[in-house]
């Protein structure tokens, strides 16, 4: 599917990955509703991969927003 299409369900709190890594990227997630010292933050993405830390900050590449290889992951 597109990042277009991808974008719904990651607001629905679903995990997406795209097909075509081949690294250690398991899948990303939308924080939706953050708080940092009890302030409300804008929602960002993150990203989980099996590297520790496990969890960074991920921001889409133009090859990320234009690819049609993502895919929904189950629950890890």
């Amino acid at each position: 599917m597109t990042f277009e299409q991808a974008l719904p369900l990651l607001r629905q709190g679903k995990k997406l990955v795209r097909q075509n890594w081949q690294g250690s990227e398991e899948y990303i997630l939308l924080v939706t509703q953050p708080k940092f010292a009890s302030q409300a933050v804008n929602p960002y993405f993150l990203i989980k991969t099996a590297e520790k830390p496990a969890w960074s900050m991920f921001q889409p590449t133009t090859c990320d927003l234009l690819a049609t290889d993502w895919i929904e992951v189950d629950e890890q």
